[in-house]
This record gives structure tokens, C-alpha cells and sequence, in this order.
């Protein structure tokens, strides 16, 4: 069925009038198709990627080759979603006294669309089953606005495979969300 406004009313999650291509770190989250555990699984509180989930890994380093303006933080993959942190630099390169004209560098949403197809025809191949869905339509982002928030990103996505019994994306979740514990909590278990 298409698109039907009077119908559908899809709301945007993005923040009004916030420029995704500007200088500064994104946190993402992007869920398979229908949840699908297609990217490993988990043992022992580690994830064991499959082969999709291979396919997922090399796409996301591969996203500097393509958005040179880029650079990748934390990173993991979940039976059924990833989560990563994109910061986009922009800097401003200076020829001689002024600075050099810079090209239009593509923002958030161009470069999770290039994962996301990549990856797809990727995995399809793979699995000999062209323009199937892999991704959920959209995903989810955060702007990281200062190093607290960065550093506490960073440990939930490092730890969020330890969770997964909690975590939401879990069918099998039960009861509250996934936070790690405080790091010292964690070193004196």
C-alpha cells in the first residue's frame, strides 16, 4: 500500500530544523526487517555473528571509503539490530590565508542509507534472494551532545550484548530496559 498521509501519519523522530550534516557524533540504531535474528546470536554474553552479520561488520568499516569526512566509534552488532556511533568532521581545509572552498558532505541519513543498502544487496546475494527486505525503513538516532553522554554511549553499546536477556529488541525480554552497571559495580562483581 503507498504512502497516505490522511492515513499513516508518520511523525519524523528527527529533531526540527537540526542540520544531520554537520560537524558532530550520531548515535544509530537500525533494526532488521520484522526483528529478524539474522545477524547472530548470542553466547555467553558475546555476540557470534553470522554470516550476515559479517557482511553488517564489513559495510560498517567499509563507510569511510565512501564518506571521507567520517569517522567510526563504538560499534555492535545484536541478533536483530546494530548499534554505532558516526561522527562527521567536516573540517575546513585552508588553501594559502582563506579557506578552500569544501565540498557538500552528505549528512546522517545518506550515510545509514548507504549501510543499510550495501548491506543489503550484500546479504541478498548472499542468500540468493534479491530486493528482499534486511532493514527496517528507518532507525533510530541520537546527537551526542557533549563527552558524559559520548562516554556513556560508548559503555551501552560495548556492554549491550551482556544484556540481552533485558533488552527490548529481545523477544524474549522481560521486565525493565538494558543499562549496564556503573563500570565499578562491574569490577567488583
Amino acid at each position: 500500500m503507498p504512502f497516505n498521509p490522511d492515513i499513516h501519519h508518520r511523525k519524523s523522530i528527527r529533531l526540527k530544523d537540526y542540520d544531520y550534516s554537520q560537524r558532530g557524533a550520531y548515535f544509530v540504531t537500525v533494526c532488521t526487517w520484522n526483528r529478524e535474528h539474522s545477524l547472530g546470536t548470542i553466547e555467553q554474553n558475546v555476540l557470534q555473528p553470522s554470516g550476515c552479520g559479517d557482511i553488517v561488520l564489513d559495510c560498517w568499516n567499509a563507510l569511510p571509503n565512501h564518506y571521507p569526512h567520517i569517522m567510526l566509534d563504538a560499534f555492535t552488532l545484536m541478533p536483530n539490530h546494530i548499534h554505532g556511533i558516526i561522527m562527521i568532521m567536516n573540517d575546513v581545509v585552508r588553501a594559502g590565508l582563506k579557506p578552500a572552498p569544501t565540498e557538500n558532505h552528505h549528512g546522517l541519513s545518506e550515510i545509514v542509507r548507504a549501510l543499510k543498502t550495501f548491506s543489503s544487496r550484500r546479504i541478498n546475494a548472499s542468500r540468493k534472494t534479491p530486493g528482499m527486505p534486511v532493514w527496517q525503513r528507518n532507525y533510530y538516532e541520537h546527537v551526542i551532545r557533549n563527552d558524559d553522554d559520548l562516554n556513556a554511549i560508548r559503555e551501552y553499546i560495548q556492554y549491550n550484548p551482556a544484556g540481552w536477556d533485558r533488552d527490548e529488541e529481545n523477544p524474549h525480554f522481560v521486565g525493565a530496559g538494558f543499562k549496564p552497571a556503573p563500570a565499578q559495580d562491574r569490577n567488583n562483581g
